[in-house]
């Protein structure tokens, strides 16, 4: 049976990386690897992943350079990249694992729902599942999930300041449609909540119009409000 590797890229996330990382316990008790790639944070997240992962290990700051060394050092069939405020849905294990081998895809992701104030977050979330179904692009807040020789065979997350997850997804359609789980991740909406929904909304469509015309992803992250 093929195995599943989680690798969780992190930054500064002492306060919640303990919790994220025990509503993973469950999966490691069935074989799951969890793997925590940490960018330089200059909190306790490197101590207290200690203690809930199987791996802990440090790379270059950036999520792409730590997705890909953190791949590197897995030993699973299927990689699952999955952000450090994200949760995976029950029995996510299977869903993938199973999915994978019932359609034959090489790569996916799971629906997605925002954990937020506003109300406004629900459509949010339904819109981009909606609009990840039709394009076949895929977000990181989507929990994406791949095949190792796949993402090997694609040269894995381009090492760019932002965007890296769209720029795989375009990559790996090149290979087959994503399985699109409709279980939820569910991802937090603090971002959102502190700058409220329509700007945040304005915002990621402005800077993803802009990669897709040619721009600058150090210059998007930086509008981002990545340093």
């Amino acid at each position: 049976m093929s195995k599943l590797s989680i690798i969780i890229p992190a930054l500064d996330e002492g306060e919640g990386i303990a919790t994220a990382l025990d509503a993973l316990a469950d999966l490691r008790a069935l074989g799951t690897e969890v793997i925590v790639v940490d960018g330089g944070s200059r909190d306790a997240t490197i101590q207290r992943a200690r203690l809930r992962a199987d791996r802990v290990m440090s790379a270059p700051r950036g999520r792409a350079r730590q997705m890909n060394a953190g791949a590197a050092k897995a030993t699973g069939d299927v990689l699952l990249f999955l952000h450090a405020d994200t949760r995976l849905p029950s029995a996510a294990e299977m869903l993938v694992l199973d999915g994978l081998e019932r359609i034959g895809s090489v790569w996916g992701r799971f629906d997605v729902a925002i954990d937020g104030k506003s109300l406004l977050l629900v459509p949010v979330a339904w819109m981009m599942n909606l609009r990840s179904w039709a394009t076949g692009i895929a977000t990181g807040d989507q929990a994406i999930f791949v095949r190792r020789d796949a993402f090997q065979l694609v040269g894995g997350f381009p090492e760019i300041a932002l965007m890296e997850d769209i720029a795989l997804s375009k990559k790996l359609k090149r290979l087959s449609r994503p399985l699109c789980l409709h279980q939820r991740a569910v991802t937090s909406g603090r971002r959102w909540d502190t700058h409220g929904v329509l700007a945040t909304i304005w915002l990621m469509w402005r800077l993803r119009f802009a990669y897709f015309c040619g721009a600058d992803p150090n210059e998007l992250a930086q509008q981002y409000g990545h340093e």
